[in-house]
């Protein structure tokens, strides 16, 4: 399951790989099928910021978040960082991010236990991708209309 949350562990999109495939390939294309609806106008498809763990630090996905003016709240793995030094002043400047949004990067991290907390999507009993996409989203609904009929 790959998914985009948003900062009150809602789904935003959700896909379905195998298991074998990394995240890191999938981060572009999850990323695309973000829609959010506002009250009027087109939907909006580029938040402001992004956060991500370390997995998610490659420069194809830096490169896509800086061509479409997304704040990349991504830290730099351990290995870039010393290639990177190890080159010297040819090997650019350092990735810098913004700590106290990272700090909110667990919201990721509740959404998939909430779509978790649903015996089908924990257990894997669906047998093909398309039901288990489908009890995805129906999971994903469940959360937003939880969230939206609660009274603040």
């Amino acid at each position: 399951i790959h998914c985009v949350g948003d900062r009150k562990c809602r789904p935003l999109a959700l896909i379905l790989t195998e298991g074998q495939a990394a995240d890191s390939p999938q981060f572009v294309t999850v990323l695309k099928k973000v829609r959010v609806r506002g009250p009027v106008g087109r939907p909006r498809t580029r938040p402001g910021a992004v956060a991500g763990d370390k997995a998610y630090s490659s420069r194809g996905n830096r490169a896509h978040l800086r061509k479409r003016h997304i704040k990349a709240v991504i830290p730099e793995k351990k290995d870039q960082s010393a290639n990177r030094k190890k080159k010297g002043s040819k090997g650019g400047r350092p990735v810098s991010h913004d700590a106290e949004l990272y700090k909110e990067r667990n919201t990721v991290e509740r959404l998939i236990n909430k779509l978790k907390a649903w015996r089908g999507i924990a257990t894997r009993y669906d047998k093909t991708p398309e039901s288990y996409l489908a009890g995805l989203h129906l999971r994903g609904a469940m959360i937003w209309i939880k969230d939206l009929t609660r009274t603040h």
